[in-house]
């Protein structure tokens, strides 16, 4: 069946810092692209598929240095960081950055289909092609892969991210995956939580995710005290509806808060 030819790629919306994403990538990849303006530099919170130019689509929105940062290194959040000179990422998925590994695909056959029941049973359907348009003539969805980038700030836990004007503590929030981090700015309660909350089917089988690790991470994001979490999918939230989203999670995965709240 053939794919139409997308007259753009990215959609913005634009508040106190901007939001881009991908609409003709299916909502499983879909991620949440944020754009933070500072004095000095600028922040790009994740760059999705790699698919199109996010450097070309962002030319009207950067005119200083930007830190490109990574929330995690799945494809689907780091897809475009090659194409910027300064990339953040923790200690944990560095290597994930300079060496992508893993099967590169825009078609769900191609997937494992273990991991494709794992999805299906999490909430997302998940068949034929991942993108509903092609970003120009000829391309050939067999032609994708993640393209290597280099990490230029290496973070943990703790560290800040300074644009100048706004000051951002990384939290390490592992689960989903090993070195997934957040950005929490506690002058303003908000936190740019990637993919270890969102409000959707959260995914904690994958390869190198881990339950008790993302039990963890519930638990301390359930404490923090925000007022709008902007997450790497799916509309953004407030504090009431993280608590909500962390407290489903534990009632389902650990034994010992559900005992509690029964």
């Amino acid at each position: 069946m053939p794919i139409e030819i997308a007259d753009r790629w990215f959609e913005t919306r634009r508040v106190a810092i901007t939001l881009l994403w991908e609409p003709h990538v299916v909502p499983l990849m879909r991620c949440n692209i944020w754009h933070v303006r500072g004095r000095d530099r600028d922040l790009l919170i994740d760059t999705g598929m790699g698919i199109s130019s996010l450097r070309e689509a962002t030319r009207h929105l950067i005119d200083k240095p930007v830190i490109a940062v990574a929330t995690h290194t799945h494809a689907d959040h780091v897809g475009s960081h090659y194409e910027f000179e300064d990339c953040l990422v923790h200690e944990h998925e560095a290597e994930g950055m300079r060496h992508p590994s893993g099967r590169n695909t825009l078609i769900s056959d191609d997937f494992d289909p273990a991991d494709l029941r794992k999805l299906r049973i999490a909430g997302y359907e998940v068949e034929g092609p991942l993108i509903t348009a092609l970003p120009h003539a000829g391309y050939d969805l067999r032609s994708y892969s993640v393209r290597a980038a280099r990490p230029t700030r290496i973070v943990e836990e703790g560290d800040v991210v300074d644009t100048g004007d706004r000051s951002f503590e990384i939290l390490h929030l592992p689960g989903h995956s090993p070195g997934s981090i957040g950005l929490w700015e506690q002058a303003t309660g908000i936190l740019f939580s990637g993919d270890a909350i969102y409000d959707g089917p959260l995914l904690d089988e994958l390869h190198h995710s881990d339950i008790v690790d993302y039990v963890r991470t519930m638990r301390r994001l359930r404490a923090l005290p925000v007022r709008v979490v902007h997450a790497g999918h799916d509309p953004s939230f407030g504090r009431d509806r993280l608590i909500e989203l962390a407290e489903a999670y534990l009632r389902r995965r650990d034994p010992g808060f559900a005992a509690t709240a029964a």
